[in-house]
């Protein structure tokens, strides 16, 4: 049977290794979530080493252990960030900051939650809205926060301000061919050698479930109603970072 050929939905055209369980907690908690949930726990554990790792002055008979070894603990809370900002982050482009609202990795993509978005020229109501995406689980890049706004980047190369609450943490990616013309060939598995199941045109929108290996299983449906399922090579994928570990 020969591999379908699945076209972008028309709407689309117009509109960190630090430890596993972290890097789950990262790319799946929402921008919405709870502080708790969502704040990166190393750093928590950076800002308040000793409380975090060692809350000696919070157990009865540690006080005076906890004043002689306070200076210690700093030395290695300095010395424990240092090696965590010198690891490999998942991420393979730009620099990683933090988000000073959200406690999130900047840059960091997400996806559109509702199917009308308004994108403002800043983060404040009273801005002006530039334009509005009309298509829900559209991938886009933070790369600025404040407050409660996002400043994001689409995969055209537009950016504009959001309100965080029309953001959600679920992965989602575009087609992105070496030809704008070109096709992109989906997989029956993550090997070069796999059968193809699906020929993808660029600009066409799925669902990111992993990546591994440089592999992303890549699933969604095309504008004529058709499903698809396979692995795509991570490198045809815009919505994901190259060599970025998705589970």
């Amino acid at each position: 049977m020969s591999a379908a050929l699945l076209r972008p939905h028309a709407s689309v055209a117009t509109c960190f290794l630090f430890f596993n369980s972290i890097q789950r907690s990262l790319t799946s908690a929402t921008d919405t979530a709870a502080p708790d949930q969502k704040s990166s726990y190393w750093v928590r554990m950076a800002c308040r080493f000793e409380n975090v790792f060692f809350p000696l002055e919070n157990q009865p008979g540690t006080r005076g252990f906890a004043r002689t070894h306070r200076n210690h603990y700093h030395v290695a809370a300095a010395i424990l960030l240092a090696s965590i900002l010198a690891a490999p982050a998942t991420h393979a482009q730009g620099e990683l900051g933090l988000g000073a609202k959200s406690g999130l990795p900047i840059p960091r993509f997400v996806s559109l939650k509702a199917d009308r978005v308004n994108v403002r020229k800043g983060p404040a109501r009273d801005q002006e809205v530039t334009w509005i995406y009309t298509r829900s689980g559209l991938p886009v890049e933070i790369t600025a926060e404040s407050e409660n706004w996002r400043r994001i980047r689409d995969w055209e190369g537009s950016e504009g301000w959001v309100y965080h609450a029309m953001l959600s943490g679920r992965r989602t990616g575009v087609v992105k061919a070496k030809d704008p013309n070109g096709l992109v060939p989906l997989l029956a598995k993550g090997e070069a050698t796999a059968a193809v199941v699906a020929q993808l045109q660029s600009g066409v929108l799925g669902w990111v479930k992993k990546c591994e290996g440089g592999w992303c299983r890549f699933t969604g449906q095309g504008a004529t109603g058709q499903s698809f399922d396979g692995f795509i090579a991570q490198e045809r994928l815009w919505g994901v970072y190259p060599k970025e570990k998705i589970e």
